[in-house]
């Protein structure tokens, strides 16, 4: 895992709000303007021979389609590393629950996106694996005047059959909105 792929979210700010905001925006925009446009599923053929860093950086790269889910909820991946990925989100009215500020949901399903992906980045070729469990705690209200937040997903273990991570989500003001953590199942999938 690469400790420099991003500060901690609680350590002191060395930019003031406003500079990190327009930090974490142009860095979206460069990354954006790799992705493929259209958005969709990476076919077996696509991903032949990839582990799942190289399956996340093909993504970052063009090369690999974004998912759709990201588009629906508009978030997108920003950075991977082996065992260590960023997403970064928009929080906007049509997230709203019917309470006036954005639905667990979307938080839930940013960090579980952050998750997955950050044990992704530690797959081998041909491994797998699927969420068995995912534990989120909401610490602070989002709503759409929070202009972005990110989705900081570490790999704590992996094992032949068993991998954890942990996930932050923060704003670029270094406020904690939510933390998360899952335990996935790996596997061999099964031959097509």
């Amino acid at each position: 895992m690469s400790a420099a792929l991003t500060p901690s979210p609680t350590a002191p700010s060395v930019v003031s709000h406003d500079e990190a905001l327009a930090q974490w925006l142009a860095e979206e925009k460069e990354v954006r303007g790799r992705l493929r446009p259209e958005h969709g599923v990476a076919t077996m053929a696509e991903i032949a021979g990839l582990n799942g860093l190289e399956q996340m950086l093909a993504m970052l790269d063009g090369k690999l389609p974004p998912p759709p889910i990201a588009q629906t909820l508009d978030f997108t991946l920003l950075r991977a590393a082996k065992g260590e990925v960023i997403f970064q989100g928009t929080p906007r009215f049509r997230h709203y629950n019917p309470m006036g500020t954005v639905h667990g949901g979307w938080y839930a399903t940013l960090l579980d996106s952050a998750l997955g992906c950050a044990v992704h980045t530690t797959m081998d070729v041909g491994r797998a694996y699927t969420t068995l469990e995912l534990k989120i705690n909401l610490v602070r209200a989002l709503n759409d005047k929070v202009p972005v937040v990110r989705a900081i997903g570490r790999v704590r273990h992996v094992g032949r059959q068993m991998a954890t991570a942990e996930a932050d989500l923060v704003g670029h003001d270094g406020k904690l909105y939510a933390h998360a953590s899952t335990t996935c199942l790996v596997f061999d999938p099964p031959k097509r």
